[in-house]
């Protein structure tokens, strides 16, 4: 293999050798059993004496780094002596915005898993993978086609058709392609969003409680976040501070709490946005799986004054792993919205896109949903039944007809963190609604997704929980 060497800095040729492959050995950038140049050939790519990258070899051979094989050459040895690694040099440290420090902590490690009610995980074994991996490939095989140049930053051309014709049967939104935008999941398409309308100090009102990543993306970009809060109706509208002119809700399913926001609620809202001039982002996340009731217009479909954005996501529905994503903006945003995705990222992963945009149009992804649904459909009534039955004098839970998790609150006082732990340790993960909340301590209650659990590992998942609460 090729290995650089600097021959800057002082001592002799033969130190600042043997140094850089000492250290590229106890840093593991050499690992053991990898061959070494021979002597001659490192020699004349440094311009260097053969004897003097002999010496630095031999030294490294004396002292247990590397060996040498009669009529193979040298290489690393199988286990070359461990040296403490080098600290780092003082005052190297680089400042970052103050909201960096708070955001940047790293999550809790992994536990095993015995049974998981994760929220916001979609069943990746209910995944059609032989049929997908057969639009790859297919795409893969038309790559030829596409590979000399760059795309549309807004995203497959097929796909964008595909999307519109989609959300157009299936929830009333009218778009057509041009006025698509594909984007790396939800998270990119709220990110392109507030690049575009968010100036620093701006308020911009979210619901309370509601999704967490939401309230830190605007919180990096200066925003002023406001957490509103949620009744049985939705967002309460009333309660938007005067100076907001970005509002994000979730009204077909409310995260995390899966109510749906009534008819008059959304009136309200479109009206308080054509008063004030602010926009209104509606994140339809999961609107397909519904169990029950027929869904209500979009904001997006019962916008006369086209103040909202609509963002749609592919992440419940197919796999998070696939990273699509959409938004659908007003006439007069759309050019700021194309120009920030051709700023953020050039492009999207053509292949992925073709394939989706397959999957749409051979009718597999109505298919996939169909199917997911009458899954997700029982696993909800399973929950939903063993709730109600053993957990009735604890958890008050929250209607919702929707979605892939359920909400609870707490019936009597308990220490829901140490539920949640105690939990965690006996192999099954629940949530706990309270982190949810970003302005205050929130409700008291338990979230729980059925999107990663079998259907009969449901019941002893919940008699286990049921024992966290000694």
């Amino acid at each position: 293999m090729d290995f650089h060497v600097s021959l800057a800095g002082r001592g002799d040729l033969s130190a600042r050798i043997y140094r850089q492959l000492h250290e590229a050995i106890i840093e593991g950038r050499l690992g053991p059993g990898e061959r070494l140049p021979p002597t001659r050939e490192l020699a004349a790519s440094l311009s260097v004496s053969r004897n003097t990258v002999a010496v630095a070899y031999e030294r490294l051979t004396a002292e247990g780094f590397l060996v040498g094989r009669v009529g193979a050459g040298t290489f690393v040895c199988a286990n070359p002596p461990s040296h403490p690694p080098a600290t780092d040099r003082p005052g190297g440290e680089i400042p970052v915005r103050p909201v960096w420090r708070a955001l940047a902590a790293d999550p809790s490690p992994a536990r095993p898993v015995l049974f998981d009610f994760q929220v916001g995980v979609p069943d990746a074994h209910g995944f059609p993978m032989a049929a997908w991996r057969r639009l790859v490939a297919r795409e893969l095989r038309d790559v030829g086609v596409r590979a000399s140049g760059y795309v549309d930053p807004a995203g497959h051309e097929g796909l964008r058709a595909a999307i519109a014709r989609h959300i157009g049967l299936s929830r009333s939104v009218r778009a057509g392609a041009d006025e698509v935008v594909v984007t790396h999941g939800a998270q990119q398409a709220l990110d392109l969003a507030g690049r575009v309308l968010v100036e620093p100090g701006a308020c911009v009102a979210v619901e309370e409680p509601g999704y967490p990543p939401v309230r830190e993306l605007f919180t990096s970009l200066g925003a002023k976040v406001a957490g509103v809060p949620v009744d049985g109706e939705g967002l309460v509208v009333a309660a938007i501070p005067h100076a907001a002119s970005l509002v994000y809700v979730t009204p077909s399913h409310q995260f995390p709490l899966g109510t749906a926001m009534s008819l008059d609620r959304r009136s309200a809202l479109l009206s308080w946005a054509h008063e004030r001039g602010a926009v209104v982002i509606e994140d339809d996340y999961d609107s397909e799986f519904r169990f029950s009731d027929r869904p209500l217009e979009p904001l997006h479909s019962l916008d006369r004054g086209r103040r909202v954005i609509y963002v749609g996501s592919f992440a419940k529905t197919m796999l998070p792993m696939l990273r699509l994503g959409f938004l659908v903006p007003p006439p007069s945003l759309r050019p700021a919205i194309r120009a920030a995705k051709r700023l953020s990222d050039r492009q999207g992963e053509v292949t992925t896109q073709g394939a989706m945009a397959a999957f749409l149009t051979e009718g597999l992804f109505a298919r996939h949903v169909r199917r997911s649904t009458r899954r997700y459909a029982a696993r909800h009534e399973r929950i939903t039944t063993i709730l109600r039955r053993d957990f009735a004098h604890r958890l008050d839970i929250v209607p919702s007809t929707a979605g892939l998790h359920l909400a609870a609150y707490l019936r009597e006082p308990a220490d829901v963190g140490a539920i949640v732990r105690r939990a965690a340790d006996a192999g099954v993960v629940v949530e706990d609604l309270r982190t949810y909340y970003g302005d205050g301590p929130g409700e008291p209650g338990l979230a729980l997704g059925y999107g990663g659990i079998e259907l009969d590992q449901i019941e002893p998942g919940l008699r286990r929980l049921a024992a966290c609460w000694a």
